[in-house]
């Protein structure tokens, strides 16, 4: 018999307000323990909770992104439960009338092109955590993250494969960082995704049980799971046996999942109006200002970008890949590089040293006049590529000054024409073995003997020169 997975998610998004979502205390990661929080954030009796409005906003923009329908009039829901790392035992969040729904992801995989659709969006307030102790066995609990606005994103279950889920994952952190909403760091856990998924025979329109798994914190560990849950799935069903409706949480040492506890159904948080918030009413001058403020997002700029500079799609996808990436490839281009020189040089050298470093786009301390004024440099036939290339490793980490260390260094192109010719002939003078080689047909003693040229010049030579005067003193 043949299988089909059926996949749903539920993504949790923490906003990058700075403030929580109904008190002043911060949201700024980390800190010490029990220190970013009040007696509002951790429910002591007698407080009142207040709803940030810039919580609302960047809901609002998340569910206008994704295409979403928005509930004008809302309101925020009590949801009932008791864990540790939530002290007043309740969550604040949305139920019956969530902020936004019916919304749609389009997203491409090697399979083609398909719409994910968003079931709903709504705001919540995050708990805290456990921090277990091996060595005196106490588990702790810091409620720093207690109260952290949180986007609570459903989708339908229209996923059947791994590479669909991750597909739609990435265009929607994509989104989400572009429209400055979230940070989408999964290591701090600003995103977090919770997969839902059954079996089914292949045909069958009938849903089979589903269970919940959790822990998931990078993409690979995602489709990981996915594979791993619908095999073990299978299996269980193949053997005579029932899925069980479950939590189950994943275990990234053992590649493996487990459960955690039996699955709750919405009945089972006892979902009340909360009565301390007053409803939201959202008028259309408001929506429309919010419409009108969305930033251009990544596909719109990759479009763009292949219109305006005649860029390949690779080209484009890369840049925008991140959104400060490229808003400093567009200050570049407005500073006077040449488009594609520009993306050769993000693609390449920029790319290449924040991986080195495992720094962020938006960390870098690289600006574009500086990476502007390396290309001008090379453009006007002051520096070759693998000088230029040797200044920017020198000026990246401190933006420092490409004129003050060209100078310093005398690293300026040597443009003699005279100077180059005579350097080629005292080379050839010097290695006639390669010179035979090369004219009996031996490609690869050209290449020697450019490189003992540029040795002599101290690799300041303009490169075409050095050919230029070397096959003419050859071929002469």
């Amino acid at each position: 018999m043949t299988w089909e997975t059926v996949i749903g998610l539920e993504t949790h998004v923490e906003l990058a307000t700075k403030t929580k979502i109904f008190c002043g205390c911060t949201t700024q990661f980390g800190g010490a323990p029990n220190t970013h929080c009040c007696p509002v954030c951790t429910g002591m009796p007698g407080t009142l909770p207040v709803l940030n409005k810039r919580v609302l906003e960047f809901a609002v923009m998340a569910g206008l992104a994704l295409n979403c329908s928005i509930t004008q009039y809302g309101k925020f829901d009590r949801k009932n439960y008791f864990y540790p790392d939530l002290p007043k035992a309740y969550q604040i969040s949305q139920l019956y009338l969530p902020i936004a729904r019916d919304g749609a992801v389009p997203i491409r995989t090697e399979a083609g092109e398909k719409t994910i659709r968003i079931h709903e969006l709504h705001m919540e307030e995050d708990a805290g955590k456990l921090v277990h102790d091996p060595w005196i066995d106490q588990t702790r609990a810091d409620y720093n993250r207690c109260g952290v606005p949180l986007i609570e994103i459903v989708t339908e279950p229209d996923f059947r494969t791994a590479d669909e889920v991750i597909a739609y994952l990435e265009q929607l952190k994509e989104t989400l960082q572009y429209l400055g909403v979230s940070d989408c760091k999964m290591q701090e856990g600003s995103l977090r995704c919770d997969v839902n998924l059954s079996v089914r025979p292949l045909g069958s329109d009938q849903l089979g049980t589903r269970t919940e798994m959790k822990n998931l914190s990078s993409f690979k560990a995602i489709a990981r799971a996915i594979d791993y849950e619908a095999k073990r799935q299978i299996e269980r069903i193949q053997e005579g046996g029932r899925v069980i409706q479950e939590t189950r949480r994943w275990d990234e040492n053992k590649d493996a999942s487990y459960a955690m506890r039996s699955k709750e159904d919405a009945q089972d948080y006892r979902y009340f109006p909360e009565p301390d918030i007053p409803p939201i009413a959202l008028s259309e001058d408001y929506l429309a200002g919010l419409r009108a403020g969305l930033p251009e997002l990544a596909q719109a700029k990759r479009d763009r970008y292949q219109a305006d500079y005649g860029l390949p799609e690779y080209d484009c996808r890369m840049i925008t890949s991140d959104r400060a990436l490229a808003a400093f490839f567009e200050e570049l281009v407005a500073l006077g590089a040449p488009p594609k020189q520009g993306a050769n040089w993000i693609m390449g050298e920029v790319l290449g040293a924040l991986s080195q470093r495992a720094m962020e786009p938006r960390d870098m301390r690289l600006t574009p006049p500086t990476l502007a004024r390396i290309i001008a440099l090379v453009g006007q036939g002051r520096l070759n590529r693998n000088t230029a290339v040797k200044v920017f490793e020198a000026v990246f980490d401190t933006d420092g000054d490409v004129d003050g260390y060209v100078a310093a260094h005398a690293l300026e192109q040597v443009n003699d024409d005279g100077l180059v010719r005579e350097t080629c002939a005292r080379v050839l003078a010097a290695n006639p073995q390669s010179v035979a080689d090369y004219r009996g047909g031996k490609d690869k003693a050209f290449g020697f003997l450019v490189g003992q040229v540029m040795r002599e010049l101290k690799g300041r030579a303009n490169p075409r020169s050095v050919n230029a005067a070397l096959r003419e003193l050859l071929e002469g």
